[in-house]
């Protein structure tokens, strides 16, 4: 397979994707993309379920597809990942050019959360001086508090202390992000929820 006739043949086939009124919903949320054919995210699942390409060919392809700067690309690329294939280092670059929150929230929800270091990754970037790496850390945890997977006693702490300075952000969709991983991190067990209510209320949040 030619992977560049590949991608080309990928990206004529979003204009039969293409809302117009959804692309200009996103540019005025300021979700701006240097091309967007406004594709739904349902519809864009179902073309990457569709896709024929074989397993050991979709590591190259995703990589093609997210050095195009294009919405759909990047989306496309994080569902097709196998994500015990993509290494740290790449997914720091991926990270560093993570160009919007939906872009994040997308990548986290599609490709991080089943990276065999996940957990690793998610700590690495709630630690960030950048929000972008913050919100998307905050949505890698929340998915995999959601499945019962606990963090040891120094990530607990981690999370702890990180959550209550993201919680006070002047970033509404970090607090967002930050706050609804703390609800699954209390969702772990009773002596979670203790922690969690007993931090929170040290900025005047109260859980219960």
């Amino acid at each position: 397979m030619d992977i560049n006739q590949r991608v080309k043949e990928i990206k004529q086939s979003f204009r039969l994707m293409m809302d117009g009124a959804t692309a200009q919903s996103m540019r005025e949320k300021g979700l701006c993309y240097h091309l967007n054919w406004g594709a739904t995210l349902p519809r864009l699942r179902q073309y990457a379920e569709e896709l024929k390409d074989p397993a050991s060919q979709r590591y190259e392809l995703a990589i093609a597809l997210w050095k195009e700067d294009v919405r759909e690309c990047k989306i496309l690329a994080t569902m097709l990942m196998p994500p015990d294939e993509i290494l740290p280092e790449v997914v720091d670059i991926w990270m560093e050019q993570t160009p919007t929150v939906e872009m994040a929230e997308q990548a986290a929800f599609n490709l991080y959360q089943h990276l065999p270091y996940a957990a690793d990754k998610a700590y690495q970037w709630l630690s960030s001086s950048s929000d972008l790496p913050q919100i998307c850390g905050y949505h890698v945890l929340s998915r995999l508090f959601a499945r019962g997977q606990e963090p040891n006693e120094r990530g607990i702490n981690e999370f702890i202390d990180q959550a209550l300075a993201a919680l006070q952000s002047a970033n509404p969709t970090l607090r967002k992000a930050a706050l609804q991983s703390v609800i699954r991190f209390s969702g772990l067990g009773i002596l979670h929820q203790r922690l969690a209510q007993s931090a929170l209320r040290t900025i005047g949040i109260d859980l219960s």
